[in-house]
């Protein structure tokens, strides 16, 4: 099994790295793999709605100047996900919005990419904000019918200068016992598949309001 994190900093290094770090060291020694990709340092474009992945249902967003197709690919690989963010304006990074919103308008466009996987968040905050952010990025992996491990805590560490977090000792046993809990879920799921079946996928009902 294998999980994919994305950062959504600008700062490579900075203190959602080591929030998503903490969560990763607790995957790997249940033998899962992980990776980091960086978002919040890269240029990332916007949707804009041209709704042209719905038409063409190739598991792409038709801009292309960015990685973001390829960091969908990867997502669509991965057996969990993990969204990382700092808060900016009490919301997530600009441009991880930006890659977040194509990405799962992709996957609904093409029949639930991510469906079942198992997906959660973190955010890194100096002061505020943080618990408005992290429903934000749960959003994204409530629609798309993923599976959320829980934590003893919301999934937040404080900090401002990069490496601080680390000495939020509540905001790090939060991140532990986050690791734990997701790599107890999937291995769960992994092993039920052998025994359940699966709810199968319904058409979505669309239903708009000024009719």
């Amino acid at each position: 099994m294998n999980v994919v994190a994305f950062n959504g900093s600008p700062h490579q290094e900075g203190n959602t790295y080591h929030a998503l770090k903490m969560v990763l060291e607790e995957l790997e020694k249940e033998g899962i793999k992980t990776e980091i990709i960086n978002v919040g340092n890269k240029k990332v474009n916007g949707c804009v709605a041209c709704l042209k992945c719905h038409k063409s249902r190739d598991q792409r967003c038709q801009q292309s100047k960015d990685q973001v197709n390829d960091w969908i690919q990867q997502m669509v690989k991965a057996d969990g996900i993990i969204l990382g963010s700092p808060v900016h304006f009490a919301s997530a990074s600009a441009t991880m919005t930006a890659f977040l919103d194509r990405a799962f308008y992709v996957a609904g466009a093409n029949g639930g990419l991510f469906r079942h996987k198992v997906g959660t968040a973190v955010v890194a905050v100096r002061r505020a904000g943080a618990t408005v952010t992290l429903d934000q990025l749960h959003r994204y992996l409530l629609y798309a019918e993923m599976f959320l491990p829980s934590s003893n805590y919301w999934n937040i560490t404080h900090g401002a200068m990069p490496g601080e977090v680390l000495q939020d000792a509540e905001g790090c046993q939060t991140m532990s016992v986050l690791g734990r809990n997701m790599a107890f879920l999937m291995k769960s799921i992994q092993q039920g598949k052998d025994t359940l079946t699966a709810p199968q996928q319904v058409r979505k009902v669309f239903t708009n309001f000024i009719h």
